[in-house]
């Protein structure tokens, strides 16, 4: 037996109450932090042009292997990428240097070549990990850099540069490497009337005048006395610069008139489609920013200015050797949320405690003073590796851009617009929703990419 109610129950109470709610949530927003970092810059025209002094290109690209099983071959093709052979076009002769190459495969810890010994092979790195280690002034062991799939070793033989390795490769992880002996390459060179003609026309670095970084170099004269002869000089420039073009995302946003009409209260139902529509397309836009192949970052990065970390998890030594590739007053540093997890246990293993900064009005992260900002756009593979990125930032210091166009017809927000497009004849309204960006790297040393990065 039940007691008699007393009172109102809360179900039936509920009919006559108004209901608390909130405005629509979506999990895909995140803090967005590159869109708020970059510094914005207005391509007029739709193309920004990046004006550099001349640079000697030497090829310093990386070679892409074919697997057939176990089995590994260079592309004939990839074997341009080499600096002596950039340019080179000849297949067959590229076909015969494929063929010389041997595959060898290396335990962990094997050294690959040592230092001291004739520098008598070109040595490809198909897969794995290899450092490279010198003696240290101090008989320690030094570590000069590390090499992974694409990269190379032994490449002045192309060159006819005799003379002895000044470093040992010791194979980090185990690795599949591809080696072709000095005399498999003499004999294509002496069969091949144009690969003899190209290597001829070759020149070093040193046959032309150019700075450090690769530019033509600007005649000085300093520290002389009396009336001595002062150089003259002029500045040149890329004949060729790259344009970039400001790319488009794009939707259409529709909405029933009947739901326009009717359902908005309490909170407008286009505002509130219009707005989670917009936050889709800004996360496209950062994604786009980090991951297209024409103007994205991860694919934009010189190939000099991309290393590798020395085991696998990002060590506190591996962020120090990026920051020196962004030496020049590096701005902030960007990092998938796993790996900035994995970098603090890196840091908690050594008993170390990096502390904070503010940035953008917040406390975040830090190494060195450098702000490291969680964007979740840089992608895992499914083997859990990722990369960093640390970039210097604005014109004013040749660093990374942002671009995109503001002032547009119809403008919601700056360099987003919202067009009304009509209504049809079944009572849909359309709106276009427009937003045009890209991005770009001023100067090769103002980005900076660490890979191999290992979140596991």
């Amino acid at each position: 037996m039940t007691d008699d109610q007393l009172s109102l129950g809360t179900a039936a109470a509920r009919n006559l109450a108004t209901t608390t709610k909130s405005v629509p949530q979506m999990q895909e927003i995140t803090s967005r932090h590159l869109l708020r970092v970059l510094p914005w810059v207005q391509a007029i025209g739709g193309v920004y042009r990046v004006n550099r002094r001349l640079t000697y290109a030497l090829g310093d690209g990386r070679v892409t292997f074919t697997s057939t099983g176990a089995d590994v071959r260079v592309i004939p093709g990839e074997l341009a990428e080499l600096p002596a052979l950039r340019g080179f076009e000849d297949q067959d002769a590229l076909a015969a240097l494929s063929s010389r190459f041997s595959q060898r495969e290396v335990a962990q810890g094997e050294v690959i070549v040592e230092a001291g010994r004739p520098r008598d092979e070109v040595v490809l790195i198909a897969h794995g990990k290899v450092a490279k280690v010198a003696q240290g002034a101090y008989d320690n062991e030094s570590v000069l850099g590390v090499l992974a799939d694409g990269d190379y070793l032994g490449e002045q033989v192309l060159l006819g540069q005799d003379g002895e390795w000044e470093y040992s490769a010791r194979a980090v992880t185990a690795c599949t490497v591809l080696t072709m002996p000095a005399h498999a390459f003499r004999e294509v060179v002496n069969s091949s009337a144009s690969l003899r003609a190209h290597l001829d026309s070759a020149s070093s670095p040193a046959d032309r005048a150019q700075n450090d970084h690769g530019e033509a170099a600007i005649a000085l004269a300093a520290g002389h006395v009396g009336e001595a002869r002062l150089p003259g000089t002029f500045v040149d420039y890329e004949l060729r610069p790259r344009q970039y073009e400001l790319s488009v995302a794009q939707t259409i946003l529709r909405v029933h008139s009947r739901v326009a009409d009717l359902y908005n209260e309490p909170m407008n139902q286009t505002e509130q489609q219009l707005r989670l529509t917009i936050e889709a397309l800004r996360e496209r836009q950062e994604d786009e920013l980090v991951n297209n192949r024409e103007f994205g970052l991860l694919h934009n990065a010189d190939l000099k200015q991309r290393i590798h970390t020395r085991s696998g998890p990002p060590t506190p030594d591996d962020l120090d050797e990026l920051l020196a590739k962004v030496w020049k007053d590096p701005a902030v540093i960007l990092a998938h949320p796993k790996a900035i997890a994995a970098f603090a246990r890196e840091c908690n293993a050594r008993g170390l405690y990096p502390s904070n900064t503010e940035y953008g009005g917040q406390s975040v992260p830090a190494w060195r003073g450098i702000p490291v900002l969680p964007c979740n756009k840089i992608p895992v593979s499914d083997k859990g590796v990722t990369s960093m990125m640390a970039m210097r930032l604005g014109e004013a210091n040749q660093g990374v851009i942002g671009l995109n166009r503001v002032g547009l017809p119809d403008e919601y927000q700056p360099g987003l617009s919202v067009r009304f497009m009509g209504i049809n004849d079944q009572a849909v309204i359309s709106y276009l929703v427009t937003t045009y960006y890209s991005a770009a790297v001023l100067v090769p040393d103002a980005l900076g990419i660490l890979e191999s990065v290992e979140v596991g």
